[in-house]
């Protein structure tokens, strides 16, 4: 086959929305020129990439083919571009990085910091569940993710940074805050607000109450720390969450992080990237950044209070 840039670039938008209208908007250029692109694609290929049902648009097989193929291009240009852009000057570039909600708030510290010696780089965030994070890995959308440990079968690399610190939490009225030292055992009368199932959080409590032969007791599951740490302020229940989403309830004293005896349970954070991406200059000047001088930059965040 004889394909062109301009068909591959076409017909991805096409694909993307599925739609010819919004990709004509997206592309700039006529509805009647991205339909001709697409047939001439579609004759090059020798076979139908997309079909129309009721008022839908959808791939055909080999349309789904064709669209991971005119991604995959699509991304690599995109990167040649920003290479050449960066190799004429490290101190610039563009970063596009996918946060776990958990770490919204230390990381944005972190990328302050980074932001204050590298004052020439811009930088895209995305702050989102786990779930996100590994498609995003998968799809090849971001130069860096940070997040937990990142479970196998995705073909990623994880390098960890940081020490993260799950406490527990309570409202300052809790019965349990006045207490100096709270056992184990206590806990298994309580009950707890908790991260949505697939969460590290979760995941990461859930196997420390098993390992322990504690019973767990859950009695809402929210999506952010956020809300959980609303709801724990309310008093619906306890809270396990990360040390690093505190920083603001700790300085005003709004919450307890209780002194339960095994606590913290340590995790670490991870910087990802999908296995075998090759890094822009300044997605590797960042991650370096990580690796050497996130504990210094993070301060008092990285210790823990108890």
């Amino acid at each position: 086959m004889n394909l062109t840039f301009r068909q591959l670039k076409v017909f991805e938008a096409v694909a993307r929305h599925l739609n010819y209208t919004q990709a004509s908007k997206e592309l700039y250029v006529s509805q009647a020129a991205v339909s001709m692109q697409v047939k001439q694609l579609e004759e090059q290929a020798g076979m139908p990439l997309l079909e129309k049902m009721g008022k839908k648009l959808f791939l055909t097989a080999i349309g789904i083919e064709m669209y991971e193929y005119a991604r995959t291009t699509m991304q690599k240009q995109r990167d040649l571009e920003e290479i050449i852009e960066q190799l004429k000057d490290l101190q610039q570039g563009h970063l596009k990085i996918a946060v776990a909600s958990t770490a919204n708030h230390f990381v944005i510290r972190l990328l302050a910091a980074f932001s204050k010696k590298y004052p020439k780089v811009t930088i895209s965030l995305d702050v989102t569940n786990r779930v996100s994070l590994l498609n995003q890995l998968d799809n090849n959308e971001c130069d860096l993710v940070i997040m937990g440990r990142p479970p196998g079968g995705h073909q990623l690399n994880a390098f960890k940074f940081l020490e993260n610190p799950l406490v527990v939490i309570s409202a300052n009225d809790h019965p349990l805050a006045k207490k100096k030292q709270v056992k184990l055992g206590d806990l298994t009368k309580e009950r707890f607000v908790v991260r949505e199932q697939g969460s590290g959080t979760r995941g990461a409590a859930e196997r420390f109450f098993i390992e322990h032969n504690l019973e767990f007791n859950t009695t809402m599951d929210m999506s952010n720390n956020r809300a959980i740490k609303h709801a724990v302020e309310e008093g619906m229940g306890l809270g396990i969450v990360s040390l690093h989403t505190l920083g603001i309830e700790l300085k005003a004293k709004s919450l307890t992080v209780l002194n339960v005896e095994e606590f913290p349970i340590y995790r670490h954070w991870y910087v990802v990237e999908r296995e075998g991406k090759r890094l822009s200059p300044i997605a590797m000047v960042f991650k370096e950044y990580l690796m050497q001088q996130a504990k210094n930059a993070l301060g008092d965040l990285s210790v823990s209070p108890l």
